[in-house]
C-alpha cells in the first residue's frame, strides 16, 4: 500500500511561493540550508534566494516548490484545500499575504496563490464526504 510522502508544485518563483505557504500553513517551515546545500547551489550559480527547488517541511509530509522543467502552463496541476480559523478571517489573512479570492461558495472560498494556482479555504469543522468541496457548483 502506498502513502503520501511529499507534494511537488511547479512555481516560477519557488522561494517566494514557499514563503507564502509557510505563512499560510501552521507547523510548516522552509528547510534550513546547511553549508553543503549552499555549496551545491553555488556550484550551479544559485543561492538560497534563487533556489530552483525549495522544501517546505511539515509534521507529516514535505511540500516542494520547484521551477518547471518543460511546461510553461503549470497552473492547476495541483490543488490544496486548507482549513484554519473562521473562514472569513482566514481569507482576509491570506489576501494580506498575496492571495486573491476567486469565488465564495457555501462551504468554502476558492482562492489563487501569488502565482495564480488555485486552492480552497474550507469552513472549520468541514468534513469531506468523499467529494471534494472544490467541485461544488
Amino acid at each position: 500500500m502506498a502513502h503520501l510522502k511529499e507534494i511537488v508544485i511547479d512555481a516560477w518563483r519557488p522561494v517566494a511561493l514557499a514563503r507564502f505557504w509557510e505563512e499560510v500553513l501552521d507547523d510548516f517551515s522552509i528547510a534550513p540550508y546547511d553549508d553543503d546545500e549552499t555549496a551545491r547551489l553555488a556550484a550551479i550559480g544559485r543561492t538560497p534566494e534563487t533556489d530552483p527547488s525549495v522544501a517546505l517541511v511539515g509534521p507529516a509530509l514535505c511540500i516542494f516548490f520547484q521551477e518547471p522543467e518543460r511546461s510553461m502552463d503549470h497552473q492547476g496541476k495541483l490543488h490544496l484545500d486548507i482549513v484554519g480559523g473562521p473562514r472569513e478571517t482566514e481569507v482576509t489573512r491570506l489576501v494580506a499575504l498575496g492571495a486573491e479570492v476567486v469565488k465564495v461558495h457555501a462551504r468554502y472560498t476558492k482562492m489563487r496563490d501569488p502565482e495564480g494556482a488555485e486552492f480552497c479555504v474550507q469552513d472549520p469543522g468541514s468534513t469531506n464526504s468523499g467529494t471534494s468541496p472544490s467541485i461544488e457548483p
